[in-house]
């Protein structure tokens, strides 16, 4: 019997720290290069083979259009985990945990304007999770309607969130600090005594099916987020 195709595309030692890797955070290629200590070229090799088994995608940075930012795709590995358990025998079909009902950290979600991404990011978590969410830009700008619509869809009323600077958080502490956009990710000042830094590479949204594409994106990887944070708090 041939193994299934997610274990044959993760089972090489290279693959599985990228994928590790990438399961906290999206990563540039340089950044996967220094923290696996191999050489480019054979990062970018096994890069290639996780992209042909859909289990990461890449997107070129918009800071810096010579990087290419890595995502791993965490529902996708989640359904073919339980496939490749129950593979092997019926008994062995992986459940997802269930999600946290609520989650008591601190996390600040930063872009460059404040005005959607991380609007967005804060508000989700807030309304289904709890929890002291907040976020931030730096460079405010007025919160973007299509972000308040879209919202409003998922029964989150974003009509009164304010964009606010990055600087009214200086000298607080968070469990995560999450850019959610590689400009600001850049410029991203140090939080003393905050737990881990993580970067979530999402375009810009320039339109409504952008826009709900986020909301989606973002809902999934804030579940994810809290299974990281229960099991950091244990």
């Amino acid at each position: 019997m041939t193994p299934p195709p997610f274990l044959i595309a993760a089972g090489h030692p290279v693959r599985w720290r990228l994928l590790s890797e990438l399961a906290g955070s999206d990563r540039a290629v340089r950044e996967l290069t220094a923290l696996l200590g191999q050489p480019q070229n054979l990062v970018s090799y096994h890069l290639g083979k996780l992209r042909k088994a859909a289990l990461v995608t890449a997107r070129r940075s918009s800071a810096d259009g010579r990087d290419t930012y890595y995502s791993l795709d965490l529902p996708r590995c989640s359904a073919l985990l339980a496939g490749a358990g129950a593979a092997l025998h019926p008994a062995l079909s992986l459940t997802p945990p269930p999600t946290p009902p609520s989650y008591s950290g601190r996390v600040l979600f930063l872009c460059t304007g404040n005005s959607a991404r991380s609007q967005m990011a804060e508000a989700l978590l807030r309304h289904h999770h709890g929890g002291a969410a907040f976020s931030a830009g730096s460079r405010p700008k007025p919160i973007h309607p299509h972000a308040v619509a879209v919202m409003a869809a998922r029964g989150i009323d974003l009509s009164a969130a304010r964009p606010k600077h990055l600087d009214e958080f200086t000298g607080d502490r968070f469990d995560f600090v999450i850019t959610l956009c590689d400009r600001v990710k850049e410029v991203c000042p140090e939080f003393p005594g905050s737990g881990r830094r993580v970067h979530w590479s999402i375009p810009e949204p320039a339109d409504l099916p952008a826009f709900e594409q986020v909301a989606d994106d973002l809902t999934a990887r804030v579940t994810f987020l809290l299974h990281l944070g229960v099991s950091n708090d244990h």
